[in-house]
């Protein structure tokens, strides 16, 4: 049943239920009416019995007859009665009783004179009772079941010499008052037949816009986003215009979002907060080997089998909320493909919404590593290497122009040349010390990895620097939270690179400071060991060339130190930054992938 037909029909329900609510009301109100009239019409019969008790008491010349008597003896008493019991629709009997309440007189022939008067209920409780009495009376009428009403028959001086009662059989009443409602539900049903054939006809030319957004939406849903011509005749719902507008901008943004995730190279699938699949990019195929339109809308179980070490790797997930960063798993059963998975959570605690699932090919994610650590490599040792130029270029320049002076004396017949000669000879000594240590610099090292404690690494290098940083009045503070966290790098080399910048870090507090030595895990799963002073900071204009091979902030720095740090950093694939705020101190930051990250 489509959103129209729904909306229709529950628009047309509800007219035919607030019709026949109405119906109902003025049905009960009828039968309400007809009781509350019956006990007005029986009470003026009552009365006008009365009036013709009085007049026979009135017109009887008599006086030593009893009232009894005299009222016995009036023929026309009697026919007066009947006729009025004969009139009213609702009244059995019309019966005479004296003070006593002894019957005198009556429209009944098998009543015996003399006998007390039958005492019923009072018609008013019937009348003022709860409706569903008033029914249960109507339609269940139970034999003997008369009510009546009574009228005393006083003397001027209050004194009670008779009563006229009318006693009424509400049975009587009901060929009446079914006749009534049933003229009332004729009306009640064509009004509510009316009523529909409105609702129906008025819904659905209110509910035509709405079944073309429903329809809009249900092409979203089946993934065609071209939205609705903008050449499409302007119609007389133009407040809907602004939806039809929307529905057609969310249309083409999810075409645009549906394009770029078929444009990537690797498989992004997105899952509700139920574990049902909402979305998933074209790549997702190569990966699982079944056809997008096959998946959607599929359980996480489904998609990944709950046995396979994807499977049961995303149930942990999908359970504790915790999100992992591209962790080799197997995506089935042996001989399954295997792919990189990371899993990001929406939201947060008992607000989560899904799951965003991501899949990469492990060779393809190497290929670029390698090739964007080559890169990094070559700009990390042009960056280094900045300053060789300079210092092979300073004792050339001296060389060529003392060659000059020293071709100058000769030339002009034999001066001394001996300055000369010693001045090259030294800036000869000098440009090999650049050279060698250039090649020391360059030449591949033998690294010897081990897997270490990065905790325990920077613990003991704290304990190295402990005594030179007493002896000038700093202290060294150690923050040891990673814990059991552990790299693989050459434990002595990476000692050497992280201890060149604690020494360095002593050595711009010449009157004290704090020392601070701090390891932690990252966001990314990856350990940092941090190296914190309160020295004097480095200048904005220097940041630039702070690692290039022989410069130094330093008098009587080499300018090897930094340089060395940073290559030795690089070769176990990792990577150092610093922050550094002038008067106030630096942090170096050194960051490694941890020991089997990608197990």
């Amino acid at each position: 049943m489509s959103r129209r037909v729904r909306l229709t029909v529950g628009a047309v329900l509800l007219v035919v239920l607030l019709s026949a609510a109405t119906a109902t009301s003025y049905l009960a109100s009828q039968i309400e009416r007809q009781f509350l009239a019956v006990e007005d019409r029986s009470e003026v019969f009552c009365r006008l019995a009365a009036d013709a008790v009085l007049r026979s008491l009135e017109s009887d010349t008599v006086e030593d007859l009893t009232i009894e008597d005299r009222l016995r003896l009036d023929s026309d008493l009697a026919d007066r009665l009947l006729k009025l019991m004969t009139i009213s629709a609702s009244l059995i009997e019309i019966d005479v009783c004296d003070a006593e309440g002894r019957l005198i007189l009556s429209t009944d022939a098998t009543r015996d004179p003399g006998r007390l008067c039958a005492n019923y209920p009072n018609y008013h409780s019937l009348a003022t009772a709860p409706l569903r009495d008033k029914i249960d009376v109507l339609f269940n009428p139970r034999p003997g079941a008369f009510y009546q009403i009574s009228q005393l028959l006083e003397t001027e001086e209050q004194t009670t010499i008779a009563s006229v009662r009318a006693v009424i059989y509400p049975g009587l009443v009901r060929p009446e008052i079914v006749q009534d409602l049933r003229n009332a539900g004729f009306l009640s049903a064509a009004a509510i037949g009316i009523s529909a054939l409105a609702a129906l006809i008025f819904s659905g030319y209110a509910f035509r816009p709405l079944s073309r957004v429903a329809a809009m939406l249900d092409n979203l849903a089946r993934g065609e986003y071209e939205g609705e011509s903008s050449t499409r005749p302007r119609t007389r719902q133009d407040e809907f215009s602004p939806v039809f507008s929307k529905v057609n901008l969310l249309g083409e943004r999810l075409g645009t979002f549906e394009r770029l995730l078929d444009q990537l190279e690797e498989a992004v699938l997105l899952f509700d907060s139920s574990g049902r699949l909402v979305t998933a990019s074209g790549a997702v195929e190569r990966f699982l080997g079944q056809r997008r339109a096959e998946l959607a809308g599929q359980p996480l179980g489904s998609v990944f089998p709950a046995g396979s070490p994807a499977g049961v790797l995303l149930d942990g997930i999908a359970e504790s909320g915790r999100p992992v960063r591209n962790v080799r798993v197997r995506l089935g059963s042996d001989g399954a493909p295997q792919a990189l998975l990371s899993v990001d959570t929406l939201g947060a605690g008992s607000s989560r919404s899904g799951l965003l699932v991501r899949l990469r090919d492990p060779e393809v994610r190497r290929q670029l590593q390698g090739q964007l650590e080559t890169a990094e490599r070559l700009t990390a040792i042009n960056r280094v290497t900045g300053g060789v130029a300079h210092e092979v270029k300073n004792p050339l320049n001296a060389m060529s122009m003392h060659v000059e002076v020293a071709r100058l004396k000769l030339n002009r017949g034999g001066g001394d040349v001996s300055p000369q000669l010693e001045i090259i000879a030294k800036e000869i000594e000098r440009l090999d010390r650049v050279v060698k240590t250039f090649l020391d610099f360059t030449r591949p090292l033998d690294l010897k990895i081990k897997e270490v404690r990065v905790a325990d690494l920077v613990a003991s290098v704290a304990a190295l620097a402990k005594p030179q940083a007493a002896a000038a009045g700093i202290v060294v503070e150690e923050d040891l939270e990673s814990g059991e966290a552990t790299i693989n790098v050459d434990s002595d080399l990476l000692k050497q690179a992280v201890l060149n910048l604690v020494v360095n870090a002593i050595e711009v507090m010449p009157g004290g400071g704090i020392l601070r030595l701090t390891c932690r895990l990252t966001q990314d799963e990856e350990a940092e060991i941090a190296i914190q002073d309160t020295g004097c900071g480095i200048p904005p204009d220097r940041r630039e060339k702070i690692f290039q091979l022989y410069f130094s902030t330093k008098e009587r720095g080499s300018g090897i130190g930094l340089a060395m740090t940073f290559r030795m950093v690089q070769l176990h694939g990792g990577t150092i930054d610093f922050s550094s705020e002038p008067g106030k101190g630096t942090t170096f930051f050194l960051r490694f992938p941890l020991a089997g990250g990608e197990a």
